[in-house]
């Protein structure tokens, strides 16, 4: 399972949003019929641009709980200062992606972003060996 986690700010357009997926897709080789899930924060599930990018994407849009959300803290590689605040995690993208595909999961591409969105991969799949 392949998790897509958005961070957002409100009323992020869904060109935006739709833009920093198609960077992120095309940074791990991968392609939107690879994506599960698309995962961001509980108060971000009902933003306009987040569902009709889902939409268009055509895979479920998943808001989880901030407490899911610090459990992945750990896992996260960057941190926004700002989000820290906010929302008490270091990456919203990063902490979405990981809770929607549970324990063992790993980043399989950290947090990119433009002037609105976040967006990252997680996988619920080992790392291969090269």
């Amino acid at each position: 399972m392949i998790a897509l986690g958005i961070g957002c700010r409100r009323n992020a357009s869904v060109e935006d949003i739709e833009a920093v997926i198609a960077q992120a897709l095309d940074a791990a080789s991968l392609s939107a019929v690879s994506i599960s899930v698309i995962a961001t924060a509980d108060d971000k599930a009902a933003e306009p641009g987040l569902v009709e990018a889902a939409r268009r994407i055509g895979r479920p849009l998943c808001g989880i709980a901030v407490g899911k959300l610090a459990n992945m803290s750990g896992l996260a590689v960057t941190r926004s200062e700002r989000v820290q605040q906010l929302k008490g995690v270091p990456s919203v993208a990063e902490t979405a992606a990981l809770a929607a595909v549970g324990r063992g999961g790993r980043l399989i591409l950290p947090r990119i972003a433009n002037a609105t969105v976040t967006c990252a991969l997680a996988s619920d799949e080992p790392e291969q060996a090269t």
